[in-house]
Formats: C-alpha cells, structure tokens, sequence
C-alpha cells in the first residue's frame, strides 16, 4: 500500500506542476509580444512609406551623396529614408542586400528590401522598398525619381535576386 500513495503522490505533483507551468504566464505572453511585434513592424513601414512619399518626384541621380534631399540614387534613398525611422542602412544595394534577415519572394511584406540585377550582369544594383499590394516605393533613372512602381512583371520582378527584412 505504501508504494502505491508514493505512486498517487508523485502524479499528484506531476499533474500540479503541468498546471502551474501551463497557467504561468509565459504561455499567454508570447502570442501578445508577436502581435506587439507585428503592429511594430507595421507602424514602422507606414512611417517609413510617409517619409519616402515626401520625396516622391525628387530627381534621381546616379551616386547621390549620402544625407542629401535634392536627389537620390536608389540606395541612398532607402538609407535616407529608412535612417529618418531610426534603421541605419549601408550606402550601396549591395552592401543593403547583406543586412537584416533573408525573405523569399512569396513572403514579401510590406517594409522589405527587394534587390534586382537591372543590368542583367550579375549583381545587385537596385533596391527598392516593397510596399504591399504589388507596390514599390524607389527611385531608379533620370527623368522619373522617385516614385512608386507596380511589382509583378516589372523589370524589377524579372530581374529580382533576393530580399531583407530590416524592421
């Protein structure tokens, strides 16, 4: 008899403490930190898209300076405008295309870096920000600037390489 009180006695405290380990609050909180997270993110590239839409129609100039407003090349542009949001970015597309974590084309969202081989020669050198809903946010030759572009079947499409998430 008392080795089977022993045997009651250990799944009593067992099931005690898969209860206390469930009803703790390290279960309820994770799912609130990724929406916290998410709404974040999201509230980030909206804040991100509002500044670069400031810009929208400033010429583009091939090897922009850093900081300037009169014109951008396409990665000053995102260094400039993501900077203005607190995300510091290197100067060059390539240099940006090695930042933050990869994200394939399928789960694209809005605040993403897309990087595309325009030339056609084998490396990066465009970036544009992924806006959602088939939109990017860029600046890419003399006589358009800024702007904003449909994303599927574009040149930007057609020649994609990969993508980061920085926010």
């Amino acid at each position: 008899m008392n080795s089977m009180n022993k045997r009651y006695g250990k799944t009593i405290v067992g099931i005690g403490l898969s209860l206390s380990i469930f009803f703790s609050g390290s279960l309820v909180v994770t799912p609130q930190s990724a929406y916290a997270a998410t709404a974040s993110s999201t509230s980030t590239a909206n804040k991100i898209f509002a500044t670069g839409k400031k810009y929208l129609g400033v010429p583009y100039k091939f090897g922009a300076s850093s900081g300037i407003t009169s014109a951008f090349d396409c990665s000053s542009f995102t260094q400039y405008v993501y900077k203005k949001n607190g995300i510091n970015l290197p100067r060059s597309s390539v240099q940006q295309s090695k930042v933050g974590k990869y994200v394939s084309k399928s789960q694209l969202k809005p605040g993403d870096l897309i990087f595309s081989d325009t030339n056609r020669d084998g490396k990066i050198n465009h970036v544009s920000i992924y806006m959602g809903n088939n939109k990017l946010l860029h600046t890419y030759k003399v006589g358009v600037g800024v702007t904003i572009s449909n994303f599927s079947g574009s040149t930007w499409d057609k020649t994609y390489v990969t993508a980061r998430r920085v926010l």
